[in-house]
């Protein structure tokens, strides 16, 4: 900085100004002193920078499962409150392994970052070392998840309005058997998905339940081989997968055994990831905010991070939205005859 500063004649004050708040330098000025660094080749120490400053400019995020588009897409909007704050996003991927999560926020805790985002493997599951992470003044907010005992911020999503939109949905189309596929329950969100679309069924109506141990094309697929392995009088008419993922690998072997969608069987997914609208066979999904939601999880996290006691704690609830598509549209009979 003593160098870019003689070579524009300014001081080393007015150059610090031009990198941290180049609004209260002249326009000439600043001019001088960027021609100068980009002369010199200078680039600042961000080490050293946050070493003075007392504090870091980057925030951890812990996903759950960056397999799933889901997360890649809430991830943008971390980005976009990210960069209007000019602070920079680390993100590490837990992969639903309660064991690696706990290991990235001890972490967390030595490198003292400006906040931490996470989506928890278990909502109830690291409490303490989260609550360890705040009185370290390290703030935290989960997204796509509940604020937990310990309270704090958290933006999620009314998952069980999204199964009972999901159930609403298939009655409306003439379903009576209905399949739920997801799992496992530990997680929330499958669990209240479940449970919005048990919500709306009548005394008539069968669901079964296929538990799964992931949430994944290939899990799809194995939901599509054991219904299709089912005789078409005891087969589910409709399934609604815990996500899109799992919807297309029941699309996939659907296609593969010949069986039409929705025909034979009609599938509704959730998430609303790009790939759902663009299957062979455009799936209706449950649509979340995903952007917004994590544009909304970072800008707490900064509130917080920034006016420090002064925060006032908010858990944010997003409203989801039923995107009907061919693969549960299509003008077809159902079958309600009893197995």
């Amino acid at each position: 900085m003593k160098e870019v500063a003689r070579l524009a004649g300014v001081s080393v004050g007015t150059v610090s100004n031009v990198l941290n708040r180049p609004e209260m330098v002249a326009p000439d000025t600043r001019r001088r002193v960027q021609e100068a660094i980009e002369r010199l080749g200078y680039v600042r120490n961000g080490s050293a920078r946050q070493l003075r400053a007392g504090r870091s400019r980057i925030i951890g995020v812990v996903a759950l499962d960056l397999a799933n588009p889901f997360f890649i897409d809430v991830l943008r909007g971390v980005e976009t409150a990210a960069q209007q704050a000019d602070v920079t996003v680390m993100v590490f991927n837990s992969n639903k392994d309660a064991g690696r999560e706990a290991g990235l926020l001890e972490t967390f805790e030595e490198q003292r970052p400006l906040g931490v985002l996470i989506t928890p493997v278990n909502d109830r599951g690291e409490e303490e070392r989260l609550s360890r992470l705040v009185s370290r003044g390290i703030p935290v907010v989960r997204f796509d998840s509940s604020a937990g005992h310990s309270g704090g911020c958290a933006v999620a999503v009314d998952d069980v309005l999204g199964g009972v939109l999901a159930g609403q949905h298939l009655r409306e189309r003439g379903h009576r058997r209905i399949a739920f596929a997801g799992g496992p329950f530990t997680v929330r969100q499958v669990r209240e998905r479940r449970d919005g679309l048990a919500r709306v069924l009548g005394p008539d109506d069968t669901l079964t339940v296929i538990p799964l141990p992931d949430l994944t094309v290939a899990t799809g697929r194995t939901v599509g081989k054991e219904i299709a392995d089912l005789p078409p009088g005891e087969r589910p008419t409709a399934v609604f997968c815990a996500n899109d993922l799992v919807a297309i690998g029941v699309l996939q072997e659907m296609t593969l055994r010949g069986l039409r969608v929705p025909a034979d069987l009609a599938i509704l997914g959730y998430d609303d990831i790009d790939f759902a609208a663009a299957a062979a066979v455009p799936l209706s999904s449950i649509r979340q905010p995903r952007e917004q939601l994590g544009q909304t999880a970072a800008t707490l996290l900064l509130e917080e991070a920034n006016q420090a006691g002064d925060h006032e704690h908010r858990q944010v609830i997003f409203q989801p939205d039923l995107m009907a598509r061919t693969s549960t549209t299509a003008h077809v009979r159902v079958n309600d005859a009893p197995a």
